[in-house]
């Protein structure tokens, strides 16, 4: 049977070729292959739940005994109906154990053997793509167009949506791992509960790989209007490649939150109650974030809003002009910032 593409596998696995008795999912990407092999083993049965239908052998212990596997395959099932075979990973040869299974006729049986990134020379996948009855499906890493359908489909399950912004932030962040990505989506969405929209400020706080790049740094230095300190950060930023589309949007998310604190903290006079409100504020930032509060007047908040949508409309229009457009419209903000006259109520 021909090598399938990695682009082929998941039409492939909607829609297995007649005579197929045996995938063999392999890949670098352990949690995808781990995925598509329990989705695989799974469709193969009637009832995945019923242990006399889908058998779960261990490598090892196929390894050990390589006529297990064939004798499994070869029985029937006690009630009738359709049988899978699912081989969880290892590490040793189990080549011999699957070319036996393949030599023999197998009715109602579906073989679904786990691995890890194999050659094309391993004799378990040359076994596999030598078989007219056999098929090797590659796992690799999630492209962006992959990534976007496993994050739109999972947070879809939830009843989310989510904005462009956050999208991309995801899309440039995750997809290493599908495994990995699963758990990071779902404690997104476990975040975001209650929400109909995921945002960016939801990616940045919750996602691992997201929330510590540093962007607080970033915005905590421009809404302080500690100018040095921003383009320093702003060079960090731009030798680690991040990018500026990512560091916008959070700046307007913060500036949101930053208006309604101004406002709430005028009103009452209650600066510890204002910074409370912000939501996903980490403690190690509340000092920086009240003295912000106590900074910034509500109408000055309005105008900083008004040059960080104009810069992200700008980054959208000329892509190449985004590190440019993004410094430019962080300085202006840091220049914005008058110091309180007096500790408190400066109203």
């Amino acid at each position: 049977m021909a090598a399938v593409k990695a682009g082929d596998v998941e039409r492939v696995l909607r829609n297995r070729p007649a005579g197929i008795d045996l995938l063999l999912i392999y890949g670098p990407d352990a949690g995808l292959v781990s995925e598509r092999a329990r989705l695989a083993a799974r469709g193969g049965v009637d009832d995945p739940e019923d242990a006399f239908q889908l058998i779960r052998l261990d490598g090892d212990a196929v390894a050990d005994e390589p006529g297990r596997l064939t004798e499994e395959a070869t029985t029937f099932g006690l009630f009738g109906g359709r049988r899978a075979i699912w081989v969880r990973p290892t590490s040793r040869n189990i080549a011999p154990a699957v070319s036996a299974c393949l030599s023999v006729p197998l009715t109602d049986t579906l073989v679904v053997v786990e691995a890890g990134d194999l050659a094309r020379t391993s004799p378990l996948r040359a076994a596999c793509e030598a078989s007219p009855r056999a098929l090797a499906l590659p796992c690799y890493a999630d492209s962006d167009r992959d990534l976007g359908a496993v994050i739109a489909e999972t947070l879809r399950a939830e009843g989310l949506g989510i904005a462009k912004e956050a999208r991309e932030l995801l899309e440039e962040h995750l997809g290493g791992d599908r495994l990995a990505t699963r758990g990071e989506l779902a404690k997104l969405a476990l975040y975001a509960r209650g929400q109909e929209v995921v945002t960016v400020e939801d990616v940045m706080t919750s996602v691992s790989d997201v929330s510590g790049l540093g962007f607080d740094e970033v915005i905590d230095a421009a809404f302080g209007g500690d100018v040095a300190t921003l383009d320093a950060s702003l060079r960090q930023h731009a030798e680690r490649g991040s990018a500026p589309a990512a560091i916008l949007p959070l700046a307007l998310g913060h500036a949101r939150q930053l208006l309604a604190a101004t406002s709430a903290y005028r009103a009452s006079d209650d600066l510890d109650g204002a910074v409370a409100g912000w939501r996903g504020a980490r403690p190690q930032r509340r000092a920086a974030l009240s003295r912000q509060v106590r900074a910034w007047r509500p109408d000055a908040v309005m105008a900083a809003l008004g040059w960080l949508r104009e810069a992200l409309l700008r980054t959208r229009q000329q892509p190449n002009l985004a590190e440019a457009c993004l410094a430019d419209a962080l300085l202006r903000v840091a220049q914005a910032v008058r110091p309180p006259r007096r500790e408190a109520g400066a109203r």
